[in-house]
């Protein structure tokens, strides 16, 4: 499959909206643990591990984002007909 500049859109836009929703969420758990609210363990470790692979898909998708935005620029469809005339 090839990706277009609609896939690269969408892959940053999701990389960025869960980095930005998860960090609220992280800063709202953060602030339930000092405000000295009685939680069990668990309920703390099942939302960091919630944090930190929603935060690790982010990067992931950041990834394939921008690779595939570098693909689709002008200047790369520019270089690679400029390869292809060379030949």
């Amino acid at each position: 499959m090839k990706l277009e500049r609609k896939h690269a859109i969408l892959f940053l836009a999701i990389a960025v909206w869960n980095v930005l929703s998860y960090a609220n969420f992280a800063r709202n758990l953060l602030e339930t643990a000092t405000s000295g609210e009685e939680r069990a363990a668990g309920y703390y470790v099942a939302h960091v591990v919630l944090i930190v692979v929603n935060l690790a898909i982010a990067v992931v998708l950041g990834r394939l984002g921008w690779k595939a935005w570098r693909a689709t620029s002008p200047s790369a469809a520019r270089g690679s007909t400029q390869e292809s005339a060379r030949r």
